[in-house]
């Protein structure tokens, strides 16, 4: 191997500038590459936020406009009123009634769909909910023409809400009791 003889450039500290004209470096430039660091991680995390309240609906995140101010809302025309259906002898042979009992007490849709049979509404099955935790008593009817017996079915009953659903396909009107309709021991 090449042995080269020692010269002036092997004992120079690595850490002393030589050869290129360059200025000490200033006082305080540490804080600027800080300030900038901050300013990304704040940028990404309010684009983060936004991306995510615009692609889940379970974040919702209203950034404020600066300068524009909203105008009052307009008041929505309300949809008439459908009448209830109170007389159960005006329906036909097709319409059935499903009663579930939503809740762990047992015999309740039972004792709801005798009610109701006594009445005169032609109650089908009467059965249990797949849910034994159903707070709210709901009637669903499949489609809009039956709102208005779903909401005579409420009136019968004495409690419970009206709600649009394709989920009981096998009756007119289902009525899922909940935790509303136990009669208090």
């Amino acid at each position: 191997m090449t042995q080269f003889p020692r010269d002036r450039f092997d004992d120079l500290p690595r850490v002393a500038r030589v050869g290129a004209h360059r200025a000490q470096p200033r006082r305080g430039r540490g804080w600027i590459t800080f300030a900038w660091w901050v300013l990304a991680v704040i940028a990404l995390t309010l684009a983060g936020l936004f991306a995510l309240s615009r692609l889940s609906d379970q974040v919702s995140f209203e950034f404020p406009v600066i300068g524009q101010t909203q105008a009052p809302a307009e008041p929505t025309p309300t949809e008439p009123e459908v009448q209830p259906v109170t007389d159960p002898s005006t329906l036909g042979p097709e319409v059935s009634i499903t009663v579930l009992n939503g809740t762990g007490t047992t015999g309740l849709a039972g004792a709801v769909g005798d009610r109701l049979t006594a009445e005169g509404w032609p109650i089908g099955s009467r059965t249990n909910a797949a849910q034994t935790d159903v707070e709210t008593t709901t009637v669903y009817y499949g489609t809009p023409a039956d709102e208005a017996l779903a909401r005579g079915l409420v009136l019968a009953l004495g409690f419970g809400d009206v709600a649009q659903s394709d989920a009981f396909p096998g009756a007119t009107v289902t009525i899922v009791l909940g935790a509303d309709s136990v009669p208090d021991a």
